[in-house]
């Protein structure tokens, strides 16, 4: 039976994924269990307590395992830049050791928890269809939201991001997610190892963590509507995005450990059917029957306006094709149990 090391596993996605492998896999789990994730709770129901920049600890649970599933990560955009050395440590450092801690003792498969924030802004057309790079949004005060070609003012459209599309993070949780890729193709190169780099769309489901700045939009909805009150949107609403299961998020982790793909592969996994913003706000209000969502005009500056995957290499390359459509999962999602730990501060070292 092939022997998997799962980090993260107590995470939100770990645990789907945790779930997933069990009937089939010889799972060995391990989290480090930070207060920023998991607050105080310490029910770790077979997971072993171990931080993934333990080099000495992964060797020992790696000498026989014959791929590792690293989910383990310090999630969210951010908050402020002092969240950066914990991004930095956990993220980017703590999967330098874990691969390191792989080459040591002779593991050489790996498949890597990665995300759409690598990509930044999306891809964007202008109306003669030519890819345009857009400039910086710089009249949002004035409501003017959509991004525009900087040599002709024109509005663009967005269209589907490849897994060749260029990589141009915008926040400190894009920066180390495009480090622990870059992290993981020099492992491969350098051992012959393989990487299967799945870039998570927007994930939500059961369990997802409850409000928290580092949540979610679809957690905060949630957290809106079951306090009585009015989903709160950004911008005009109009932002497409690709909102994945995270049913589906486990599905995808279970075909690249069995697909054992050779050398470094990055696969978008999405639900391959948009979404903007104010329709997940309004498809959860009509589900639980709560308050409409108010278009607020608000916008943070690192937000990106737009970015929608195309699935067909994961299609072609290990099989996956999402279950749940974005309609089905928001109606389960309005009324499923959320975790109940809130995390306690802030990420830090």
């Amino acid at each position: 039976m092939t022997r998997v090391l799962l980090t993260g596993a107590a995470g939100f996605i770990g645990s789907h994924i945790l779930t997933a492998l069990a009937p089939t896999f010889d799972v060995v789990a391990i989290d480090a269990m930070l207060a920023s994730a998991h607050g105080t709770e310490n029910r770790l129901d077979g997971i072993d307590r171990v931080d993934v920049r333990d080099h000495d600890a992964l060797v020992t649970l790696l000498v026989s395992t014959d791929v590792v599933c690293h989910q383990a990560a310090v999630v969210g955009a951010g908050v402020d830049a002092a969240d950066a050395p914990a991004y930095a440590s956990h993220n980017d450092f703590g999967t330098a050791v874990l691969l390191a801690a792989m080459a040591e003792a002779g593991c050489r498969r790996l498949v890597l928890a990665s995300s759409m924030v690598v990509y930044g802004e999306g891809r964007y057309r202008n109306p003669s269809g030519r890819i345009v790079t857009p400039g910086p949004r710089t009249r949002l005060d004035a409501g003017q939201f959509d991004n525009t070609d900087p040599e002709t003012g024109e509005v663009l459209d967005w269209t589907l991001v490849n897994e060749d599309s260029a990589l141009r993070p915008r926040s400190t949780y894009a920066a180390s997610k495009l480090a622990q890729e870059n992290y993981a193709l020099a492992w491969s190169l350098a051992t012959g190892g393989s990487v299967t780099a799945l870039r998570y769309h927007n994930v939500y489901g059961p369990h997802m963590p409850r409000n928290t700045p580092y949540s979610g939009v679809a957690a905060m909805f949630r957290s809106s509507l079951e306090a009585g009150q009015p989903p709160q949107v950004y911008e005009d609403g109009k932002q497409a995005r690709d909102f994945v299961h995270v049913s589906d998020i486990a599905a995808a982790n279970v075909l690249s450990i069995s697909a054992d793909l050779p050398g470094f592969t990055a696969l978008n996994v999405s639900s391959g059917q948009p979404i903007t913003i104010g329709e997940v706000a309004q498809a959860l209000s009509d589900a639980c029957g709560g308050p409409a969502p108010e278009i607020t005009g608000k916008y943070r500056s690192g937000d990106v306006r737009h970015i929608v995957a195309s699935p067909e290499l994961a299609r072609e390359t290990i099989g996956f094709s999402a279950s749940i459509s974005p309609d089905d999962g928001l109606r389960e999602f309005a009324t499923a149990p959320l975790r109940d730990a809130e995390g306690a501060g802030p990420p830090r070292v």
